[in-house]
């Protein structure tokens, strides 16, 4: 089992982050439905009483530059000791869908900015990038092929910079693909890039494993 000591777990992304969280801090639902949900039952079941917080601040449709436009307030202020992010999905999307948005690619220079701001203000933060990910299913069907690229072309810089920055990296693509050796991929996420409750499990599976910690 891991070291990981005990401490503040931020949450950060877009849709699949957010899963749904309630913003008026019920604590029944402060961290929505998905893989965060996952992650702190297993950590805060496991290891009760040691002092663990999480926080789940994604927001649905967020791009990457949207998360650094609120990132004093739902980053830096916060001033976690672990701070997990996935991001992405949105960027490839509008792009993919000739958004005015979309207009230019800034998935690397504004991520590169953000990682570059943490470091400096939160020094001891570990930082832990998840990467983005899809599968064929009926909102990437149309420019399948466009998509996929788009998201592995993340997925290499999201890699490149967990290296560059000192962060723990979560490979998800590669076990999407697998999944669909067991089942369709809309199983998994049901238009293509929205998890479904078994999708949210896997992502969840893949981050314990990346930080050191075994699912019993």
């Amino acid at each position: 089992m891991s070291d990981l000591k005990p401490g503040t777990i931020l949450f950060q992304g877009d849709s699949i982050t957010d899963g749904g969280r309630d913003r008026e801090g019920h604590l029944s639902h402060h961290l929505g439905q998905g893989y965060p949900f996952i992650i702190a039952g297993l950590l805060g079941n496991r290891m009760a009483g040691e002092g663990w917080q999480f926080v789940n601040r994604g927001i649905s449709g967020n791009r990457v530059s949207d998360v650094y436009a609120r990132w004093n307030e739902d980053a830096i202020s916060i001033r976690p000791d672990w701070l997990s992010i996935l991001i992405g999905v949105n960027d490839a999307w509008r792009i993919m869908k000739g958004l005015p948005t979309g207009a230019t690619d800034r998935f690397e220079r504004a991520y590169r900015h953000l990682l570059t701001e943490t470091n400096e203000v939160l020094p001891d933060t570990t930082l832990i990038l998840l990467e983005p990910f899809v599968l064929k299913a009926s909102a990437t069907e149309e420019r399948w092929e466009e998509w996929r690229a788009k998201l592995d072309e993340y997925g290499r810089i999201t890699r490149e910079l967990a290296q560059e920055y000192g962060a723990i990296f979560v490979p998800l693509q590669a076990a999407f693909d697998r999944a669909t050796k067991r089942a369709p991929a809309a199983y998994w996420l049901h238009d293509g890039v929205h998890p479904t409750a078994a999708g949210h499990d896997l992502i969840a599976g893949e981050w314990l494993a990346a930080v050191g910690i075994e699912r019993e």
